[in-house]
């Protein structure tokens, strides 16, 4: 399903892209959750080619290939995605962002306003408010561990990772029925990462709760915030804050989706862009 790239990055680096889809055609680019390869997953695939659009995927620093980068932030990935789409010829693009991948669409968006004119997060992150205001930023989230792990560093989000198990209360209903069908491949992928390359999600949790290196304000295009009101993952007082801070957001509430469930709402996502872009 689509093709495979192995790109050089300015630092030596090595970085792991895939690509379905018209190579001429507008692009939507899926920034994956936490833990996933950054393969392309079958839903997303088919949601691209029903509308004829090009369809790029990039496997974020320490997962699915890509060479790890300890310490990196929300906009150093970002750069990484803007690398590879240059690389791979993209000239316009739907920037899109499942949970993890949500600041790193936002990243991207506020990064490369000449190529991304629309950016969408489903159940993605809000920027980490700091000590003192964090609170109402873990509320509601069913496993905090390895998020407030990280807030005592990579030594101590590491040795979370050591023992952490997934917290199955996480997940609503819906969420399982979810994975059981249409998403089955994301299931799978998720499980297989999160073993394969631990380190990604450790990355990734330790970026989330530091300065992302890109200010909200700076995302130009529009944006579409796509939350579950039952999300158990990332509550929906995130999505409030994304709203708050972004210049052309609107918020897509799915009072009773979770935090897989949600998901289904990303073909609607893709029309709502070719009517605003």
């Amino acid at each position: 399903m689509g093709s495979r790239h192995e790109l050089d990055l300015p630092d030596g680096r090595r970085l792991v892209a895939y690509d379905d889809g018209p190579p001429a055609a507008d692009a939507v680019v899926w920034h994956h959750g936490s833990p996933q390869s950054g393969e392309l997953l079958a839903p997303v695939v088919d949601a691209a080619r029903a509308r004829g659009l090009r369809l790029v995927s990039v496997a974020r620093a320490g997962y699915g290939g890509s060479t790890r980068r300890p310490g990196r932030t929300v906009a150093q990935a970002a750069a990484d995605v803007s690398h590879a789409l240059d690389a791979l010829g993209v000239a316009r693009c739907l920037a899109v962002g499942a949970s993890g991948g949500g600041p790193h669409a936002l990243a991207l968006a506020a990064l490369r306003p000449d190529l991304v004119s629309g950016a969408v997060t489903l159940a993605g992150v809000a920027p980490y408010p700091g000590r003192g205001a964090d609170e109402r930023w873990f509320a509601g989230i069913a496993d905090d561990g390895g998020l407030r792990s990280a807030l005592e560093g990579p030594d101590a989000r590491a040795r979370h990772a050591e023992t952490a198990e997934f917290d199955e209360s996480s997940f609503t209903a819906d969420d399982y029925a979810t994975l059981a069908g249409a998403w089955a491949s994301l299931g799978a992928d998720a499980s297989r990462s999160g073993e394969a390359w631990p380190g990604g999600q450790v990355d990734d949790d330790l970026a989330f709760v530091q300065p992302w290196g890109v200010a909200l304000g700076d995302v130009a295009a529009p944006t579409l915030v796509v939350q579950g009101g039952a999300d158990r993952v990332v509550p929906r007082h995130h999505a409030d804050l994304l709203v708050e801070a972004l210049p052309a957001a609107e918020l897509w509430l799915r009072p009773r989706a979770g935090h897989i469930s949600v998901l289904t709402a990303l073909p609607v996502t893709l029309d709502w862009w070719r009517s605003v872009a």
